[in-house]
């Protein structure tokens, strides 16, 4: 990486230690039936979430709806988790697409004392390399918070673009979710030492065995959105070598969560809100363009987060 400031340093290893600790938290954002976003219930919502002790919390990113999210609502919402997470856990809000607008809500975060950043892949169109690159340093000479890029959808970089990102003092990591281990190894080898990798695929416990062999063990976990009983029991089995447990969690819960997921495009956000209002959390509906669960795949659902639940007692050791 370039020459980051003592305060970037503090916030690479605020995250690299909550990357040991625990998984990384994705909030929903609350909304009301009418679409309007429900300020209260995110703050009782998210309360529920940090204390079960993630490593960091990313509001307002994919699983936060950030695309349907207007300014002020963005806003309200970093705000609002940095008041909650009060320096325990580091906050690191999305932003995204196009550059300047980008900065736009890069800014509004930095008011609202986010930690750091993670920049979603930009809209529609596809890009060179050169391009990516450039978008990146754009973004960071508009605000002073660190970034983590993500690439995914029509984003991807390629080892020597990630040696130039790396150079720009402010970026700090990247987020994978495209699972080319082959690609990703090389971006790992070609990263400067320090440098931050997340497995960002979704449901990335499924693949956190196969991330980890190429140096990228740390995962964003959706499920700890609605069961953080299920994602922390994944994590402290997978981080103890208990491979049976591991494949028992991926096999009788995991694995049927993911075929349904892959019914209806938009089920990776759709299915976890509706799984958190399952178990009584205030989250409320997705907005348009995402769909509800019909109620077959809620019963679906709702068998697969008990058969998950009861799993956590048979795989969890005693304190």
């Amino acid at each position: 990486m370039g020459q980051i400031s003592v305060e970037h340093e503090d916030v690479v290893q605020r995250l690299r230690d909550g990357m040991v600790r625990g998984v990384l938290s994705f909030p929903l954002t609350s909304l009301r039936d009418d679409g309007s976003l429900d300020l209260e219930s995110y703050r009782a919502y998210l309360t529920g979430r940090l204390a079960t002790a993630p490593g960091a919390v990313f509001p307002a990113c994919g699983t936060g709806e950030f695309f349907s999210l207007d300014e002020d609502e963005y806003r309200a919402v970093v705000r609002a988790t940095v008041e909650i997470a009060d320096g325990r856990f580091p906050v690191v809000a999305g932003i995204g697409y196009g550059w300047a607008q980008s900065v736009r809500f890069a800014r509004t975060a930095e008011e609202a004392g986010a930690d750091a950043l993670l920049v979603l892949p930009h809209y529609l169109v596809e890009a060179p390399q050169a391009g990516l690159v450039e978008q990146l340093r754009r973004i960071a000479a508009g605000t002073s918070l660190p970034l983590i890029a993500y690439q995914r959808g029509q984003v991807t970089f390629t080892a020597e673009s990630l040696r130039r990102m790396a150079e720009i003092p402010t970026v700090i990591g990247l987020k994978d979710g495209h699972s080319d281990l082959d690609r990703l190894q090389r971006l790992t080898l070609a990263a400067p030492d320090g440098f931050l990798f997340f497995n960002g695929a979704a449901t990335a416990e499924i693949q956190a065995r196969a991330y980890a062999t190429v140096g990228v063990p740390a995962y964003s976990s959706a499920v700890h959105a609605f069961a953080p009983e299920i994602a922390n029991a994944f994590f402290t089995t997978l981080q103890e070598g208990d491979d049976a447990s591991v494949n028992k969690l991926l096999r009788d819960f995991y694995v049927p969560l993911v075929e349904l997921r892959d019914r209806v495009p938009g089920y990776a956000v759709s299915l976890v809100k509706a799984a958190a209002r399952l178990r009584g959390l205030p989250v409320g509906p997705v907005r348009a363009p995402l769909t509800d669960p019909g109620p077959g795949d809620l019963a679906d659902l709702e068998k697969i987060l008990d058969d998950g639940l009861n799993l956590v007692g048979a795989v969890r050791r005693p304190a």
